[in-house]
């Protein structure tokens, strides 16, 4: 993987989407700030991304749909996780 300015970028646009879809197939409401679901986008994109490599179906041609669902699942258990402690613990985030 080369890290270059693009594939930060994208990176971080994959992030955003990853993390608002996450954030929609999560039922309720999510106090959380949009930077928190950024970084559950980028960290659920990339271990998606692992999952699918290691499974042997992240080297397809266009939209790896698969791959895509991987993401948005992690990111949904992690925006449930961390929405889900944040109301235990009885904290709103702004």
């Amino acid at each position: 993987m080369e890290f270059t300015v693009w594939g930060i970028i994208t990176a971080l646009i994959v992030g955003l989407i990853v993390g608002a879809l996450g954030r929609l197939v999560v039922p309720g409401r999510q106090n959380m700030p949009m930077w928190l679901h950024m970084l559950i986008g980028v960290g659920a994109a990339l271990l998606g991304t692992i999952v699918a490599r290691a499974s042997g179906f992240a080297e397809t041609a266009g939209i790896d749909w698969r791959e895509l669902l991987l993401q948005v699942l992690f990111a949904a258990i992690a925006v449930a996780l961390v929405a889900g402690v944040g109301r235990r613990r009885g904290v709103t985030h702004h």
